[in-house]
């Protein structure tokens, strides 16, 4: 624990106010866990993530590429919007935030986030008419073609054993690992995604930057061309697939 995260816990949570359930929370931050569930939201493009229910914590990495996505998605007169593997549903309540005209749907395979979710669109004052909310693997609740799919799936690739312990400790492993080199759940999304991807839309998928020779093979496969870009810290962090 760093007297930062003492500090910020301090006057983001408690207002400065050093109370009794201040210093069970400092407890809690000396096991190991995340300030972020501490705290119990996080923020995101201007959003406040709530984290009741423990999903993913949402990273800068994925808030910087969002931001750019967002640029994108305003270009378009009425844009849909498929969130894929949302789990907090950081990524669809901020574009629904940012862009007023959009209709988003947030997918996840687990409904155990849902409540959370539901309370962070109303918290952020997100029309909850922009928003659906649904629940299955991948594609197995969604119809129709979006402009734009936007999935930060699990990807890590357990050989690599890149996570920091506290994130192994504390974060939900179903929204860490993607199986063999990590790319299981980014294959299947890329295979099935021809059918719900408008004819100019466009794919962006987070992933490890020793992923990308396989996603761009892919995508090739597939019928799309894929073009990776750097995170703010120079690491190969996402590629955008458009239809070739």
């Amino acid at each position: 624990m760093s007297s930062q995260d003492e500090r910020w816990l301090l006057e983001e949570k408690y207002g400065g106010e050093k109370s009794e359930a201040f210093f069970a929370d400092l407890e809690r931050l000396r096991t190991g866990e995340p300030l972020a569930y501490v705290i119990g939201h996080v923020p995101f493009l201007g959003c406040q993530i709530y984290l009741d229910s423990g999903p993913l914590i949402p990273r800068p990495e994925t808030e910087f590429w969002v931001e750019k996505a967002i640029e994108k998605i305003k270009t378009v007169a009425t844009p849909r919007v498929l969130d894929l593997c949302s789990g907090s549903g950081a990524i669809g309540v901020a574009v629904a935030k940012h862009c007023p005209a959009v209709r988003v749907v947030l997918s996840d395979v687990t409904d155990g986030h849902n409540n959370t979710v539901n309370r962070t669109i109303r918290e952020n004052g997100v029309d909850e008419r922009q928003i659906e909310v649904v629940n299955g693997d991948l594609f197995e609740n969604i119809s129709g073609r979006f402009d734009f799919i936007f999935s930060n799936p699990p990807y890590i690739d357990p050989a690599l054993n890149r996570a920091e312990s506290s994130v192994k400790a504390y974060e939900p492993h179903l929204a860490l690992y993607g199986g063999q080199g990590g790319l299981d759940i980014l294959k299947r999304l890329i295979e099935a995604a021809p059918k719900y991807l408008a004819p100019e839309g466009q794919i962006w998928l987070e992933h490890e930057p020793e992923q990308v020779e396989a996603i761009r093979q892919s995508a090739e496969a597939c019928g799309f061309r894929a073009t990776t870009y750097p995170d703010q810290y120079g690491v190969q962090r996402y590629s955008v697939l458009k239809f070739r």
